[in-house]
């Protein structure tokens, strides 16, 4: 069921991104009556759109806090989902570089934190295993800590398969809806929006960057968000025979600093930084963010920069003054809150989602399991390491439109974009499509495909009124 008959719904949750997404899907396994509210005219399109896209062991979480048990429980949790979906995930590994002294000495604490965090195939490795490992790192190494289950994903796609299963299972998705004021009517929570009322007996603020700005809305001063961007630049695919793994720094309090690290595409991505402003919409790159990637990428792997790069970009990740993620349920007013936290969301999401379940019940909403759940949807691939559709004979057999390419950078195929328009959670916009696809993501951005892509968005009827404007209030 949706809403009940008066047109309330059980549970609204508030933000589409991945930790939203996921919050949803999980509710809607029990006979409840979901809806899954965004900002945005589409799903993960704030900051889980824009991020390094690592699926997280948790080997350098606080001990003890809840970010690292919900970390390392989300690792497991998504690495099975992806395998019944169809999320791409390479296990490639990582290698924490030691590149000073002082970074040196810091490896068997972080190998001590790992084990705390229970995870205990970490390895510190000389310089001459640094080399070996990635032989075109640049000259200083002193030495390493392997992380052998640290795996790359499609950020994209976890989002899409997280809303998608939300909605297959009977949540109702409700886009451009800027959560705006709150009001108590008769024991039922009203929601004012940019897209009109929408009301719920009970509330779970996942918004992200907009997140201590709705918890306030209830009542409550307890955490500040504040964004903190991140610019990357994207290396072309003929990058990727220099680096076959991620190479992390030693982290810093600031974040886990400027990292190399292939992506599922194909591509090498170098970043992020990580910049506080006060601007939430603020996505911009910057002429001192590239100049500080460049000067980093030149001592990590100075062969890198004389690659080509198809792509720059920035995100926001919301950045706490509360040191642990910040989940906590308001019986009173029916309220949870799953706020601060930062990016490895990608990572935790489902374990979020099972933990504001469990608080949800504990603080009294009736979850009763339902029997009648739809399977998993299974994904379109967009790792590169998997068979695509250009590539599957038997596929374009079948339907010729998986063999007629329209994006050549990327080998997306006419019969890729056209099931984008026909999935449960078609995309309101060219860069919709351009995640559920790849299309125009490649070297060219689009110069040559771009004519053709509209036009195929055009018979489809994928053209869209543009979103709504950002604001504080943005649920994400």
């Amino acid at each position: 069921m949706n809403t009940t008959p008066s047109g309330t719904f059980d549970v609204a949750v508030i933000g589409a991104g991945i930790v939203g997404s996921a919050i949803a899907r999980k509710l809607a396994g029990y006979e409840l009556g979901v809806a899954l509210l965004d900002a945005r005219d589409d799903v993960g399109d704030g900051t889980s759109k824009a991020n390094t896209a690592i699926l997280h062991t948790g080997f350098d979480a606080r001990p003890g806090t809840l970010e690292a048990r919900l970390v390392r429980e989300g690792y497991r949790l998504l690495s099975e989902y992806a395998g019944r979906t169809g999320i791409p995930v390479e296990r490639t590994g990582a290698l924490l570089v030691a590149w000073n002294a002082e970074e040196l000495a810091a490896l068997p604490g972080l190998r001590e934190k790992a084990e705390r965090n229970g995870y205990d195939r970490t390895e510190i490795v000389g310089p001459d295993e640094v080399y070996r490992q990635v032989p075109h790192l640049g000259e200083g190494a002193l030495g390493g800590l392997t992380v052998p289950d640290e795996s790359i994903i499609c950020t994209w796609t976890v989002n899409l398969a997280l809303a998608t299963e939300a909605v297959l299972r009977g949540a109702t998705l409700l886009l451009n809806r800027a959560v705006r004021a709150v009001e108590e009517r008769d024991g039922v929570t009203v929601l004012r929006t940019s897209g009109g009322e929408v009301r719920a007996r009970w509330v779970v603020n996942a918004a992200g960057l907009g997140a201590d700005v709705i918890d306030r809305l209830f009542g409550h001063d307890r955490f500040t968000v504040t964004p903190r961007r991140g610019e990357l630049l994207v290396y072309d695919k003929l990058a990727r025979p220099l680096v076959d793994r991620i190479v992390l720094p030693v982290p810093t309090a600031l974040g886990k600093g400027v990292l190399i690290s292939p992506t599922i595409y194909g591509n090498v991505m170098l970043g992020p930084t990580a910049e506080d402003l006060t601007d939430r919409t603020d996505t911009a790159t910057s002429a001192e963010g590239l100049a500080f990637l460049l000067g980093k990428g030149e001592k990590l792997m100075p062969e890198l920069l004389r690659e080509e790069v198809s792509a720059t970009y920035a995100g926001l990740r919301a950045a706490s003054d509360h040191a642990d993620y910040l989940i906590e349920a308001d019986a009173g007013r029916r309220y949870i809150l799953a706020g601060g936290i930062r990016s490895t969301g990608l990572t935790s999401g489902m374990a979020v989602a099972e933990h504001v379940a469990e608080l949800a019940g504990e603080a009294g909403l009736p979850l009763v399991p339902r029997e009648d759940l739809p399977e998993p949807p299974r994904m379109p691939n967009l790792g590169e390491a998997y068979l695509r559709p250009y590539q599957d004979a038997a596929r374009i057999a079948a339907d010729p439109a998986y063999g007629t390419v329209v994006c050549f950078c990327e080998r997306v195929t006419a019969g890729e974009i056209r099931d984008a328009f026909r999935s449960p959670i078609p995309p309101a916009s060219l860069e919709g499509l351009r995640r559920r696809t790849r299309v125009m993501n490649g070297r060219c951005q689009g110069f040559f495909c771009g004519a053709e892509v509209k036009k195929l968005m055009g018979a489809a009827g994928g053209s869209a009124p543009a979103p709504c404007p950002p604001s504080p209030e943005d649920g994400r």
